[in-house]
C-alpha cells in the first residue's frame, strides 16, 4: 500500500483488460490537443510505473505508435479502448484514463490543458509533467 494513495481498478469497455492503480484520490487530468489525444478524446493523469499493476488482458493490448514512436497508445483489441498507454512524457510510467476507473474511489479532478500540439515546448515549460512518473 501507498500512503496517502487509493486503489483504484478500471479496465477497458469488454472486460478482457484489467488494471489497478495506486494514486490520490483527488486527480489531476491532463487534457491535450496533441493530433492523437484529439481524435481519441484522450484525458490522463500520470503515475510512475511501480504503481500500476495490469491484473489481465495482456494478451488482449496492442499498440499503436507514431511520430517519435516513443508513446505507446497501448488498446483492447476486442472494443478499441484505452485505459491506459504510456506517454512520451513519462515513458517511466503510465498515462490512465480516468472515464476507464471503477466507480467509487475518485473524490475530485482538476482538470489541466497541455499544449500538445507544441509538445517539446510545453514539456520543457511545465514545471512537474517528467516528476509525475518518479516514485
Amino acid at each position: 500500500e501507498y500512503r496517502g494513495l487509493v486503489k483504484h481498478t478500471g479496465g477497458c469497455h469488454c472486460g478482457a483488460v484489467r488494471f489497478e492503480v495506486w494514486a490520490s484520490a483527488d486527480l489531476h487530468i491532463f487534457n491535450c490537443n496533441c493530433s492523437i489525444c484529439t481524435k481519441k478524446q484522450n484525458r490522463h493523469f500520470i503515475v510512475p510505473a511501480s504503481r500500476f499493476k495490469l491484473l489481465k488482458g495482456a494478451e488482449n493490448l496492442t499498440t499503436y505508435t507514431f511520430n517519435t514512436h516513443r508513446a505507446q497508445h497501448t488498446f483492447c483489441k476486442t472494443c478499441g479502448v484505452q485505459s491506459f498507454y504510456t506517454p512520451r512524457s513519462n515513458p517511466d510510467g503510465y498515462g490512465i484514463a480516468p472515464h476507464c476507473l471503477d466507480d467509487g474511489t475518485v473524490q475530485t479532478i482538476v482538470t489541466e490543458d497541455i499544449n500538445g500540439k507544441e509538445w517539446e515546448k510545453a514539456v520543457k515549460e511545465h514545471k512537474t509533467i517528467r516528476d509525475m512518473s518518479k516514485p
